[in-house]
C-alpha cells in the first residue's frame, strides 16, 4: 500500500482498490458471522434483525459483548438492502484494521523506553475526520488512537482514504468505556489532557505534553463529555485570532499533536 501512497500517478489504482474492499468486507449468515467473531477477525459492527428471538439472539448478544463488537438491531428491510444473499438475520462488516488492546499497547510503549502519546476520540463519528486524525497521529509520532466501542466512526474504506493510508499504520484501540479508559490511563501514570472552547481553559502551549499524555478530543457538536472533562488532569484550548466558530476537530487534533511533538523534540535537543 505504501507504494501507492508514494506515487501520486498510481492514485486511481489505489481508489479502485478500495472500491473492491468495499464489496469484500461484508459477511452475512448465522454461522459465517459467528465463526468470524470467534476466529478473532476484526469485525467492525454486527447488524442483527429485529424480531429474532431465542438461542440465535442470545448467541450474538453474548459474542458481541465478549469480543467488544458493536451490535445494532435493525429491521429486516435494512439487511435486505445491505446484501441480496441469504443473510439469515445477521450481517457484519469487517474492519480494514486489526483493533489492538490498549492494555497491551501501553506496557509495550513504556517497555520500549518511550513516552506514551495517545489520542482519545470521544464521539467522533465522521469518517473523514477520523481518517484525518489518524493521519496526523501517525505523522506526529502518536502511539495509538483510542475509540469507544459505540458512537465512533467506522474504520472503513472511506476512513482509510481520508487517512492517506495512515490508518493501516497507526495502532487503533477500541474500548468499551471511555470513562474506565481514562481512569486506567491515569492509574498507569498517563495524564489526560482534554480540549475545550472555554476561555477559562489554559492555552495548549502551557500544558506540559512531554509527560506521558493522552489527548482527549470531543465531537464538533457536543465537545468532550462533561464527565470526562471533570476527570481530565488538564483542560486546554487552542487560541484563535478571531471569534469565528472554531477549528475543525481533525485540524484541532493536528494542532495539539504538533505542539506535543514540538515540545518533545525541544526537550530531546537540550
Amino acid at each position: 500500500m505504501q507504494s501507492y501512497l508514494q506515487n501520486q500517478k498510481l492514485q486511481p489504482i489505489w481508489k479502485n482498490y478500495f472500491c473492491l474492499m468495499a464489496d469484500s468486507n461484508l459477511i452475512y449468515g448465522h454461522h459465517p458471522v459467528a465463526e468470524a467473531i470467534r476466529a478473532g477477525k476484526a469485525v467492525e459492527k454486527v447488524y442483527f434483525q429485529q424480531g429474532i428471538r431465542g438461542d440465535m439472539e442470545k448467541e450474538f448478544r453474548h459474542l458481541t459483548k465478549e469480543y467488544g463488537i458493536p451490535l445494532q438491531v435493525v429491521p429486516r428491510e435494512k439487511l435486505n438492502k445491505m446484501t441480496k444473499g441469504a443473510h439469515q438475520g445477521v450481517v457484519a462488516y469487517l474492519a480494514l484494521v486489526e483493533f489492538q488492546s490498549l492494555e497491551d499497547v501501553l506496557p509495550f510503549v513504556f517497555g520500549q523506553g518511550e513516552t506514551p502519546l495517545l489520542v482519545l476520540l470521544d464521539g467522533i463519528t465522521d469518517v473523514r475526520n477520523f481518517g484525518a486524525i489518524c493521519r496526523s497521529a501517525e505523522c506526529s509520532g502518536a502511539h495509538a488512537v483510542v475509540v469507544p466501542q459505540s458512537g465512533s466512526a467506522p474504520a472503513n474504506e472511506e476512513a482509510m482514504k481520508a487517512s492517506a493510508g495512515a490508518l493501516a499504520r497507526i495502532r487503533v484501540c477500541r474500548v468499551r468505556s471511555m470513562f474506565s479508559t481514562v481512569e486506567m490511563l491515569q492509574e498507569s501514570g498517563v495524564q489526560v489532557v482534554a480540549t475545550a472552547l472555554s476561555e477559562r481553559a489554559a492555552p495548549v502551549y502551557e500544558a506540559d505534553l512531554t509527560l506521558p499524555t493522552a489527548i482527549l478530543m470531543g465531537s464538533e457538536g457536543e465537545g468532550v463529555h462533561p464527565k470526562l472533562l471533570k476527570m481530565a488532569d488538564a483542560v486546554v484550548r487552542i487560541p484563535q485570532a478571531t471569534d469565528f466558530d472554531s477549528f475543525n476537530v481533525s485540524v484541532a487534533t493536528g494542532i495539539v499533536l504538533y505542539e506535543a511533538m514540538r515540545q518533545r523534540l525541544m526537550m530531546n535537543d537540550e
